[in-house]
């Protein structure tokens, strides 16, 4: 089972702050992955403090059995930690299980105490459970949500200081849940009787200011999505051209402009572009690649990446577009293993000269006047090779 840590953050329950969160190493368990937080306030022998985790994990529900035909519905496994794993002695723990549905096949029924009541499971509580102990809980239950993966996400960010920066995304998703067995019935699938499962559509956010939308795939423009401004956002509901099962797959491109103003800060003698590093593309998201390429203006320097979580930053690249000299500076990311609480804003902090900006048009008039100048030139001359005769 392939089980993957997404996201972890801490929260001070009194006063609702993020706190600092940073992975470290413990002695002796030097394979697991552990974290530091810091607390708002060091703790006395008599103190106490209360504290929220939340942990995001992906690929943690198995579809079993792997393999159903269109008019089954998809059963999903959880096998994962009961207790809180943690370096330190736990005096007292309850767990609770809430699941998308109340039709569960079986569960782990130790240890006691369990109860069962309708879609939620109750383990515990338990006392005094030393550091990292390992209890094995499985369910096994019922999931008809559509389980959508981004594999993968290429992602362009072109900045313009002429008042517009242009977003394009070309995306591969596949439908991971359990695999369709058998052939596809169009005729069942239009009378409702297919699994619950399958995705006929999802809803992608972006920013309210997008504008000149566009959808398409390698055969053209997909006319069947839809767009509607909803609160401070852009909801375009993407359709592909066939509902996915499991085991299905679709590529498409999305793309839109945005007015630099909402992005683009000035900062002393720098510019600061803030923008998020993915969109929302569907809901619960998950993305198992991403590569984010950041265009900026011709002749930017000092480039600086800030981001509220951890990036890894390839060298950068060259972009030639028309009138370029030497050419775009590209800051190129690479992500993996994404999901909604990723749809943070990371800024991309650079130098640039604004005297830049008219070297392009500088260069059109340059060009015109040399040629104007030889159009003179060429119909002054007489380059004929006999000589007019006299009157």
């Amino acid at each position: 089972m392939l089980l993957c840590l997404m996201k972890v953050a801490g929260k001070d329950k009194a006063s609702s702050k993020l706190l600092e969160v940073k992975e470290t190493k413990v002695k002796g368990h030097e394979t697991i992955k552990v974290f530091r937080v810091a607390l708002p306030a060091a703790l006395s022998g008599t103190s106490n403090d209360k504290i929220r985790v939340y942990t995001v994990y992906t690929h943690a529900q198995v579809p079993h059995p792997q393999e159903i035909t269109q008019l089954e519905q998809q059963l999903v496994q959880i096998r994962t930690n009961l207790y809180h794993y943690s370096p330190y002695n736990t005096r007292k723990q309850s767990v609770k299980v809430l699941l998308s549905s109340s039709k569960i096949e079986s569960y782990s029924k130790e240890p006691k105490p369990v109860s069962e009541s309708g879609k939620e499971i109750k383990y515990g509580p338990y006392q005094d459970i030393p550091p990292f102990t390992a209890i094995p809980l499985s369910v096994h239950f019922e999931n008809s949500s559509p389980f959508l993966t981004v594999t993968n996400l290429l992602r362009w960010i072109e900045v313009s200081h002429w008042g517009n920066i242009a977003f394009e995304e070309t995306i591969d998703i596949a439908h991971t849940g359990s695999k369709l067995k058998g052939t596809f019935s169009r005729l069942d699938y239009q009378r409702g009787l297919t699994s619950k499962s399958a995705v006929a559509d999802f809803k992608t956010h972006l920013p309210a200011s997008a504008k000149d939308i566009y959808y398409r795939d390698e055969i053209g423009n997909i006319s069947s999505s839809h767009v509607r401004k909803i609160l401070n956002a852009v909801e375009v509901e993407i359709k592909p051209r066939f509902p996915l099962f499991g085991g299905w797959k679709t590529h498409y491109i999305l793309g839109y402009n945005s007015p630099s103003a909402d992005f683009l800060l000035k900062s002393g003698g720098n510019f600061v572009l803030q923008t998020r590093v993915v969109d929302h593309i569907y809901a619960n998201q998950v993305i198992d690649k991403a590569t984010v390429k950041i265009i900026l203006p011709e002749g930017s320097t000092n480039i600086e990446i800030h981001a509220p979580f951890k990036v890894k930053r390839l060298p950068d690249e060259k972009h030639y577009t028309y009138l370029d000299f030497s050419g775009r500076p590209v800051v190129v990311l690479e992500l993996e293993n994404l999901v909604d609480e990723h749809t943070q804003p990371i800024q991309i902090k650079y130098a640039y000269d604004r005297m830049h900006l008219f070297f392009e048009p500088l260069l059109v008039i340059t060009s015109f006047a040399l040629l104007f100048a030889v159009v003179i030139v060429y119909v002054r001359f007489d380059f004929s090779i006999a000589k007019s005769k006299k009157e």
